[in-house]
Parts: structure tokens; sequence; C-alpha cells
């Protein structure tokens, strides 16, 4: 904040409500798409982007004769080591540099494209007309950036959607009436059952495709390992029914075992009956 209010106190005289506020709005688009360009899968949140874009307007200023000559170089070495310091002291985790730099750059970009209304102070279609032309080019080129990134994440939760239903479709011989005739029952373990387990070992093999996250390639490990200890179990339900045997259920009731175990440590979920 004290940042914030050293660059107002130096910069809004200089450009003027109008212009300030807008450059603080638009350096701060600038901070956010550069910030999710580089961390795609991380959150972050503050000012400090759109501050760094209101020092990039300031460089800007500093390099034109708006600003008188004596003044300038004092503030030029000021600004640079505030916007130094603070990019090397970002090199430190938790911080998003890549939102400062984005910032930063923006200011510059806007600093120079307000310099033609600023010699011209009395013409306030050039000032509107400028700032409405950095609008609709930091959205649109905004926009660009956001359609270009890949929503891998995105990707997986739609996949993992179609996991869920596939997974239902295969859970449903344990829905089936107790009096259901075996060849139905071998019919529903092949064609609902062991299909869609497989199904799902498929959709699981495809995230590797994706950039995740080192937890939710993690959990998709998991969810192989489940996936083939419930074909496992549900072969052996085929071979009991098929065989109308019960020698196979000692080792079901193992494979049954396992697969709590292992919807356990995926946090929970619909047990085997």
């Amino acid at each position: 904040m004290y940042a914030l209010l050293y660059i107002g106190v130096l910069l809004e005289p200089l450009l003027g409500r109008t212009r300030f506020l807008s450059a603080y709005l638009l350096t701060g688009i600038t901070a956010s798409m550069a910030s999710l360009w580089w961390h795609d899968l991380t959150i972050s949140a503050g000012a400090s982007g759109a501050i760094f874009g209101m020092y990039g307007v300031f460089l800007a200023m500093l390099t034109t004769n708006l600003i008188e000559k004596t003044a300038r170089k004092a503030l030029l070495t000021s600004i640079a080591v505030f916007v130094g310091y603070n990019l090397l002291f970002g090199l430190q985790g938790g911080i998003d540099n890549a939102a400062h730099i984005g910032g930063l750059l923006g200011g510059l970009l806007i600093g120079y494209a307000f310099i033609p209304s600023l010699k011209k102070p009395q013409e306030n279609s050039l000032k509107f007309g400028t700032i409405g032309l950095l609008t609709i080019v930091i959205l649109v080129s905004s926009s660009f950036v956001y359609k270009s990134i890949p929503n891998d994440i995105g990707t997986y939760e739609e996949k993992m959607n179609q996991f869920a239903i596939t997974e239902a479709k295969a859970l449903e011989i344990y829905n089936l009436p107790k009096n259901t005739p075996n060849d139905k029952l071998i019919s529903e373990i092949k064609t609902n059952g062991i299909k869609n387990w497989n199904e799902n070992i498929k959709l699981i093999d495809s995230f590797e495709s994706l950039e995740l996250p080192l937890e939710i390639r993690t959990r998709n490990r998991l969810m192989k390992e489940y996936c083939e200890l419930r074909i496992k179990s549900y072969e052996l339900i085929y071979k009991a029914v098929s065989e109308n045997s019960s020698k196979y259920q000692q080792q079901i009731e193992a494979y049954n075992k396992e697969i709590n175990e292992k919807i356990t440590e995926l946090g929970g979920g619909e047990q085997t009956k």
C-alpha cells in the first residue's frame, strides 16, 4: 500500500484521475494474464501486479520530457531500485513474479500510449480514444492468451465425470435382483462389468498426456489399481456363477477387502457389497 501511495502521489497529478484509474485496471489485467499464462495451475491473489504496472507507466513517463529533466534522474533511480529489488525478492517462493513482469510491461506500453494525449491535454477525444483503444487491445489480447492456455484441469474434470458414469454402470451388477438367472448375470458381468472397468482403465491411461499436479497423478495411479482389482473380482465372480461353484468365494472376499482399502485410500465412496 505504501508503494501504491508513493506512485499515486507522483503519477496521478501527471496523468489525471481517468488515465490513472484506467492504467491501474488495465495493468491489473495484463498482470493477471501473465500470471495465468506462466502458472496455469496456480491461484494467485493481490494488487502487486497492478502496482508494478503503475511503476511501468511512470518509467515510460521518465523517458520523455513531460517531467523536468532535473527531477528525472533521481526519480528514475528511485523507481529502478524499487522495481529491481522487488523483482529479485520475487524470485523467492510464494511470490508471483510473472504478474509483476506482466504488469510492468503492460504499464510501459500504456505509458507510451498516453504520451500523445498528455502533450495535447485540451483534446479530450484523444485521451478517451487512447483509453478505449488500449482497453480493446488488452481485452482482445487477454482473450487470445486465455484461449491459448491448455485447459488440462478442465479436460481432466470432464473425463472424471465420464469415469463416474462408467463406474456406476459397472457397479449395476450389485443392484440386480437376487433371483436373476445365471445367464443374465454372466452377461451383465461381462458386458456391463468387466468391459466398463477396462474402459475406465483406458480413460485413466489417457491422463498421461495431461499436465497435472503430482497429487492428482498419484490419485490416478490409485484409481487404476482400484479398477484392476475390480476386474479381478469380477472375473472370479464370473467363474463362480458360470461354474455354479463357491470355491472362489474366499478369493473374491480377499479382493473385496483390497478394494475397500483402496476406496478408503482414495477418500471414501461406495464400498463393495
